[in-house]
């Protein structure tokens, strides 16, 4: 790389639960910069989970923290040339690469729901991936498959 890398840049934990990892969801959730709405619809979809949640001793915020457990991958396929040849080549992932790809999964299954509000169709998407079933976690598991498929590719890692 020419430059160099930018700096990460500190996030401030959210107003209600004091959490950052809360900040980063809603970051990825917003739209036009209206921070203030995709907190609304967040803190919506976490009083939904209250209510519909079987699990009694667990908090909404703890459920939705293991919905994105649930959905973060542990190995993806990177493409890599070798010979004229395209690989798709098994790969380790990064703790932050993986919490990111978990957000962004869950939010763009989200909305692709069919549920009236935002609010309600994070909330379902929120109690599906905390039972390991739902499209996220759906598309987890075809990431792993694929990357247990091109097991045999793994000594051409860069």
């Amino acid at each position: 790389m020419r430059k160099r890398a930018a700096k990460k840049r500190v996030l401030l934990p959210d107003p209600k639960f004091n959490d950052q990892l809360v900040t980063r969801f809603v970051n990825n959730l917003m739209w036009d910069g209206k921070k203030s709405v995709a907190f609304k619809v967040f803190y919506d979809a976490i009083d939904i989970v209250e209510q519909r949640k079987e699990d009694e001793e667990k908090s909404a915020l703890e459920i939705w923290k293991d919905a994105l457990s649930n959905v973060m991958p542990h190995v993806e396929v990177r493409s890599r040339r070798v010979g004229g040849a395209t690989f798709q080549i098994p790969m380790q992932i990064r703790p932050d690469r993986k919490v990111s790809m978990a957000i962004k999964w869950m939010i763009s299954f989200t909305r692709k729901r069919n549920e009236k509000t935002m609010a309600q169709r994070l909330a379902a998407e929120i109690l599906a991936a905390a039972k390991e079933e739902g499209a996220a976690v759906k598309k987890r598991t075809d990431t792993h498959k694929m990357a247990e498929a091109n097991k045999a590719f793994s000594h051409f890692r860069f």
